[in-house]
């Protein structure tokens, strides 16, 4: 009678522990969805900033071939400027407006000067033709604030 008592009981404990790993492995499939999602969304965030920076590049080679002297030849150096589209057409501002609600989207031209030899150089004759953009995508997470950024120059080729 008491081996009995004994075995009836320990199905019990059989049961409660079961019933422990399985709500361990739940808890771990669930955190594992979440850091998948949460990575898939930090991944769809950081392509779609890596666009928004090409395409401020090409807008500005864009306004580069419709006119240097009217468009990016009298912008300030060190200023950050912003893009806006509105009405079809891309606009060069210093009013910052967020893309998609999200993304901050700037770019900052600097002035470029060139050695005897002609190389882009610290110091030198200044290049009245050609610029230095540094363009900078910033947007805000749970953890912090992510910024990407890329420099390319941009020359006046043809000389309008």
């Amino acid at each position: 009678m008491i081996y009995k008592r004994f075995n009836s009981g320990f199905g019990v404990v059989e049961i409660l522990v079961a019933a422990v790993i399985v709500s361990i492995v739940l808890v771990g499939l669930h955190s594992a969805a979440a850091q998948s999602l949460r990575l898939i969304q930090q991944s769809t965030q950081r392509t779609q900033a890596s666009f928004l920076l090409e395409e401020t590049i090409e807008v500005l080679r864009s306004r580069r071939d419709a006119g240097w002297a009217a468009s990016l030849g009298t912008l300030s150096s060190g200023t950050n400027y912003y893009l806006e589209f509105s009405a079809g057409v891309w606009n060069i501002t210093t009013t910052n407006t967020l893309v998609d609600g999200l993304f901050e989207r700037k770019f900052v031209l600097e002035n470029v000067n060139r050695d005897g030899a002609d190389d882009i150089a610290v110091s030198g004759s200044p290049d009245a033709g050609t610029k230095k953009v540094t363009t900078t995508v910033s947007w805000n997470t749970p953890t912090g604030t992510i910024t990407q950024s890329v420099s390319t120059y941009i020359t006046d080729m043809f000389n309008n």
